[in-house]
């Protein structure tokens, strides 16, 4: 429309305008091409020029047709017939101008319906209206694109959320993605509703009459406004599908977090409950014991039902979440068979140990009635008067008597048994024999009178409990018959404890090295597994794709020396045990040949820790499972790479328990032996462990020898030189210090405990301070406390005062202390020895005193080298001692 400041429009905003207004129509629309009305009737010819040039050079649109009513003024008008012409070139138009002297002109070329009334025309338009309308339509597009920006920002961040791995971070993450969720529904509904308040704005003319018609802008407008609602249904519908599966698997992992914690405690239950049961190994040496036994084995029964309970419970709780689909199946069906494993194995041992028990209760009862049987019997024969047995009469009625006692023995038949109690079957026989004799004897007697004997018999009220203990064979009838029959009743207990203590040793022991062996063979073949269908794998190309680039070349990262433990394992010690089966005594001799060969276990050990952070960084790879599947394990390796750690901790108790079967047999020396080396290489590889965690040292630590202890102590500290105030402070507030023995250096770190990576705290060791050995003294004992000692250098200008936690470890210290300073000591005089007969010059590098006075012992270590004066050495020690002391030094 005519506008008079149109010239002062800056070309910016021109553009803008045009630009935005050609892109309202659709593109179909816009294909067709556009037609521009120029109204300058009331104008110039240079307002003409100047609208044609500018158009000319901006349009952004496909132009079809200009036309330009020009100015009805006469002269005007003229000049603009003039100017076209002239001018036409100029405007670099490729479409057609038209000149128009009037409106009717333009009705010729445009529709009316066309047209709005300012060029008589007969269609509706309100300026202030439409820009209304666009001006909400476009609020209403910004709000869409604002909207579907934050709920793809918020679906990214979902996606890139971890999973965390306890119930009460899980439960604050699905509430806090739960609320955002439904903040941003709230603000798609709040977008949907003012979508829908404009549309019916838009539409407003038509619902209030209807006759009424919407324009073509309107109904541009109503095309876009429901375009943009289709958009945003689309984008709330995709994001409700997104938040279906991560609330889906929010829930899961909630679900998760909720079994592993219930797992936890119900194994740890069931754990204890099977380590009480074990604990139960006693089967009674009397009928009331094995009947109290009974009533504690169902005690623990009843205590176990409720935990058996919930872990059945739990196990049918984790496969309905596997049925349910869910997404941590490979880790929730192991647990789910462990528990039901657990559960099994309580109720089968205790139906093992009622079994046992039910046994060892018949048993006892058995034992009790021949026990009786014998004592009835003893009675019998001892009642049995031996004059009165001397006349025919007399012999067949103690035969009879005989011989209806002897019916009952068929009752207390142990014959089965004789393997397991020798001394009860024993006993049964020499009984049995007696009346063998007996009945002999007395028939003879009533066969054939011969002479007669002199009686020589016990009163029959005498009791059999106060003969002689002496043990014989019985060989005659008569009061040395008896005194034997007295001394096997009154050692009943002693033989039935001694038979049975004698075959559970053996029984115990034999089933120790099976153990040994079994459990054996199953380690060599579980390391096969790990080396060939794990480490191997790492190495196949079809599966190199699979494998994460964390984990690229680090295989010995992951399985340290593993191939080393394997082959000593499968080709040297496996093979040697074995051999231990029909020679058990050399056992012992096993471990102490291989002693150095098991040293292998601290390298791995060392590496664990790299290998553990390793696989949290990558365990969950597909190759891993890939591996897993083919090997048809339950667990995942890393599993199994603790299987070396365990191994070398189970032999300590083998060999424990090893020597409690055979206290004070001939081996037992060498396996206390064996115990005492592989409990040292467990003690080397748990401080090699802590050496690794030493930081801040500068020096190399493989350097300073081997590594004797380490441990954690009270360290106070005393400078002569330093201020008395600062010395007695030091005095009075002990540093929390861990100590590392070297042969060469003894190292004073403070112990730090860090997080990592949400995992349990591992500690380190920060350096604070050494001090070489070759230059240290000691002083055993500190008055007012039997746990502290000194270590102190430089003529005692620096003093260590060290507390221990026990005098026991104090004096294990004190122990490995003394070894290394008296073994610098023989090296010195050694190279002394050497120099001497080589007639070398020699500087000894330290020389050892050890002075002893009533209340402390001195280790005194001082530099030089052998010209030093014997005298003025003493002297030096004297100043060292208080009181002085007289010192002799060769």
């Amino acid at each position: 429309p005519e506008f008079a400041g149109f010239s002062e429009i800056p070309d910016d905003d021109f553009l803008n305008v045009v630009t935005y207004l050609t892109s309202i129509p659709s593109l179909e629309a816009a294909s067709i091409g556009f037609i521009i009305i120029i109204d300058r009737r009331r104008d110039k010819w240079s307002a003409v020029k100047a609208s044609l040039t500018r158009i000319a050079g901006a349009f952004p649109g496909n132009l079809q047709l200009v036309f330009v009513l020009r100015p009805s003024r006469f002269i005007q008008r003229a000049i603009a017939d003039i100017g076209i012409k002239l001018y036409r070139d100029d405007f670099k138009m490729k479409v057609p101008i038209i000149m128009l002297n009037s409106v009717s002109d333009l009705h010729g070329y445009i529709d009316k319906s066309q047209l709005t009334r300012e060029l008589g025309g007969t269609l509706e338009y309100g300026h202030s209206q439409w820009i209304h309308h666009r001006t909400a339509i476009e609020n209403f597009a910004m709000t869409v694109k604002t909207t579907a920006q934050m709920l793809q920002t918020f679906g990214t961040d979902l996606a890139e959320t971890e999973l965390p791995n306890d119930v009460q971070c899980t439960e604050e993450l699905l509430s806090s993605h739960t609320e955002h969720h439904s903040k941003l529904k709230d603000e798609l509904k709040l977008a949907v509703k003012q979508g829908a308040t404009l549309l019916t704005c838009i539409r407003e003319p038509v619902t209030r009459s209807a006759n009424s018609k919407l324009s073509p802008d309107e109904l541009e407008n109503v095309a876009t406004v429901e375009r943009l609602l289709a958009q945003l249904d689309e984008t709330e519908k995709a994001f409700d599908q997104f938040w279906t599966k991560h609330h889906l698997k929010l829930e899961q992992c909630l679900q998760l977090r909720h079994f592993e914690h219930d797992f936890r405690e119900v194994k740890l239950t069931l754990d204890n409950l099977m380590e009480t049961l074990a604990g139960f190994a006693d089967i009674g040496d009397s009928v009331t014991r094995v009947e109290n036994l009974l009533k504690e084995q169902k005690h623990l029964e009843e205590k176990g039902q409720e935990p058996l309970e919930k872990a059945q419970s739990l196990a049918l709780h984790g496969e309905q979440l596997i049925q349910n689909n869910h997404y941590a199946i490979d880790s929730i069906r192991p647990k789910c068979v462990e528990l039901r494993r657990i559960c099994d194995d309580f109720t089968n041992e205790t139906k093992k140990k009622y079994d046992i028990l039910g046994k060892s209760l018949e048993l006892h009862k058995q034992l009790d009635k021949a026990s009786q049987w014998c004592e009835a019997g003893i009675y019998l024969l001892a009642s049995q008067a031996v004059d009165k047995c001397q006349s025919q009469e007399g012999a067949e009625t103690a035969l009879v008597e005989i011989e209806k006692f002897l019916v009952t023995a068929k009752e207390h038949q142990l014959s089965n048994l004789k393997e397991f109690y020798n001394q009860i079957v024993q006993k049964l026989e020499d009984v049995q024999e007696m009346f063998d004799k007996r009945q002999v004897s007395l028939k003879k007697l009533a066969a054939k009178q011969t002479r007669p004997v002199q009686p020589v018999a016990p009163h029959p009220e005498s009791s059999p409990k106060r003969a002689s203990p002496k043990i014989t064979r019985p060989a005659a009838v008569g009061r040395g018959f008896l005194c034997v029959v007295k001394a096997i009743n009154r050692n009943t207990n002693f033989f039935f404890t001694c038979a049975w203590l004698t075959h559970s040793t053996l029984l115990s022991f034999s089933h120790i090295i099976n153990e040994l062996i079994e459990t054996e063979r199953v380690y060599v073949e579980e390391l096969q597994s790990i080396i060939e269908g794990y480490a191997s794998e790492m190495d196949n190309p079809n599966l190199v794709h699979l494998i994460p680039s964390a984990l690229q070349n680090k295989k010995e990262i992951l399985f340290g020396n593993l191939p080393e433990i394997y082959y000593f394992h499968n080709r040297i010690f496996l093979k040697e045990i074995e051999n231990c089966i029909e020679n058990p005594e050399l056992l012992a001799r096993c471990f102490l040949k291989r002693k150095e060969d098991l040293q292998i276990y601290e390298k791995y050990c060392q590496n664990k820790p790299r290998s553990e952070a390793l696989w949290r960084q990558c365990g969950d790879s597909i190759f891993f499972q890939e591996c897993q599947r083919k090997l048809d394990h339950k667990l995942s390796l890393d599993a199994y790479l603790l299987k070396p750690v365990q191994r070398i901790t189970k032999y300590q108790l083998l060999l424990k328990e090893m020597l409690k079967c055979s206290k004070n047999s001939e081996g037992t020396a060498e396996l206390e032996e064996a115990l005492a080396t592989v409990l040292d290489i467990i003690k080397s590889v748990n401080d090699s462990m802590h050496q690794i965690a030493i930081t801040g040292y500068e020096g190399d630590v493989s350097e300073l020898g081997k590594l004797l202890m380490q441990g954690s102590f009270n360290v106070w500290t005393d400078h002569k030189k330093g201020h008395n105030k600062v010395k007695d402070l030091a005095r009075f507030k002990p540093m929390q210090r861990h100590l590392f023995l070297y042969t060469k250096m003894l190292l004073f770190c403070k112990k730090r405990e860090e997080n990592t990576d949400g995992h349990e705290k591992t500690a380190s060791y920060s350096f604070k301070n050494s001090l070489k050995m070759s230059t240290v003294g000691i002083t055993e004992n500190v008055k007012g406390d039997n746990k502290k000692f000194e270590i102190w250098y430089n003529g005692r200008e620096e003093v260590y005062i060290i507390q221990a936690s026990s005098v026991e470890l104090k004096n294990t210290w004190i122990s490995e202390i003394r070894k290394v300073l008296t073994g610098q000591l023989e090296a010195c005089r050694g190279r002394a020895h050497r120099a001497a007969a080589g007639n070398v010059s020699f500087s000894c590098s330290c020389v050892h005193l050890l002075l002893c006075c009533p209340c402390v012992t001195v280790t005194l270590l001082s530099v030089g080298n052998c010209q030093t004066s014997a005298g003025i050495l003493g002297k030096y020690v004297c100043r060292m001692l208080s009181p002085p002391q007289a010192v002799s030094v060769p």
